[in-house]
């Protein structure tokens, strides 16, 4: 097992508002998203599966057309080549995510 120094890993913009730090091995790849107030992540689609889990604030992803209101400690699962998009609560939020297979766009 290895340690991953995330106070150490330099961040990456997603968007304006809107970072990320990302560790990946061979099969997937671990990001924490912080993200300011109302930020948005414009509808998108990759064929990554994304999983997340809410640590802090609230994030508004709609998938499929369909918004899901997720606070801390709340899961989410968008499949693979499905639209969605993303906006940060009102005081922003923090995630957990993992991307499978490996989002090449998302290493640095």
């Amino acid at each position: 097992m290895y340690a991953l120094d995330l106070m150490a890993r330099k961040s990456k913009d997603l968007v304006p508002g809107g970072r990320t730090q990302t560790f990946w091995g061979e099969q997937m790849l671990i990001s924490r998203v912080d993200f300011d107030p109302d930020v948005a992540v414009p509808e998108h689609q990759h064929p990554h599966e994304q999983f997340g889990v809410v640590l802090t604030g609230e994030l508004i992803l709609t998938v499929d057309g369909r918004p899901l209101v997720l606070q801390k400690g709340d899961m989410y699962l968008v499949p693979g080549n499905v639209p969605h998009s993303a906006l940060a609560g009102p005081d922003g939020f923090t995630a957990a995510e993992v991307f499978s297979p490996i989002r090449e766009d998302l290493k640095y």
